[in-house]
């Protein structure tokens, strides 16, 4: 999954990737289980309301029923088999799955503060997965160089990876500088999640849940407010 941005590329002035203790410039809203339309829906209208200063930057955390969603960046053959309910979005990256065993962040910020660099953007909210996953003694990294067939050559792949196994997705939208859609983090197994796809390009079986990690169903709340912390020490701005 990779960015997307529907104004101009950005040019980086700073202002990402440095830890902040000021949570205030953001709000958190967990919205549970939702559809995921409803949820775009949703994104979509704080979009405009914080780009025009008339709502407060706000991280959502929820999850959805299961979904395969279409980014921009699909290509034929990306679904194969899938059999239930499909979405055509605005998200840069390819085709990937999400459920109800993931944990799902949307940043709806305004980048203008925050430098506009969307590879940065990227960047911080990899450092965030990967800072959650270490607190529970997980260790992963950002974006890596992996191949995306077995004999093919590696190539730059956007997410949070541990080893060759890939635990969090990001694809990100942009419209007016204000960011929509996120990351979403694979916290417990699911034998049916990513079948029938090739999930960011990669086959079904690259995917990985912190549950299959380690052998063990983590704390679902812990893991959320976990990131929640870490999301919102990154992103605040004073």
């Amino acid at each position: 999954m990779m960015s997307s941005n529907d104004d101009s590329t950005a040019d980086s002035v700073g202002g990402l990737g440095q830890t902040n203790a000021n949570s205030e410039s953001l709000g958190v809203q967990d919205w549970g289980l939702i559809d995921y339309r409803e949820a775009l829906r949703r994104q979509d209208d704080l979009v405009g309301l914080v780009h025009q200063e008339l709502a407060r930057e706000t991280l959502i955390l929820c999850s959805h029923p299961p979904i395969v969603t279409l980014g921009r960046g699909t290509k034929p053959g990306d679904v194969d088999g899938w059999t239930g309910e499909l979405a055509e979005i605005s998200r840069g990256g390819r085709a990937t799955y999400h459920g109800p065993s993931q944990i799902v962040a949307y940043p709806v910020i305004d980048l203008t503060p925050r430098g506009r660099d969307l590879h940065q953007y990227m960047r911080t909210l990899e450092e965030s997965i990967v800072a959650t996953l270490a607190a529970f003694g997980i260790h992963a990294t950002g974006r890596t160089r992996q191949p995306v067939a077995p004999g093919e050559d590696a190539t730059e792949a956007t997410g949070v990876w541990v080893v060759s196994r890939k635990v969090a997705s990001i694809g990100i939208g942009v419209r007016k500088w204000v960011s929509f859609h996120g990351l979403a983090l694979n916290v417990e197994h699911d034998p049916k999640a990513f079948q029938g796809l090739k999930p960011c390009g990669f086959t079904p079986e690259t995917m990985i849940s912190m549950e299959e990690i380690l052998g063990t169903r983590p704390n679902r709340q812990e893991v959320q407010n976990t990131l929640t912390r870490e999301l919102l020490t990154r992103l605040s701005v004073s």
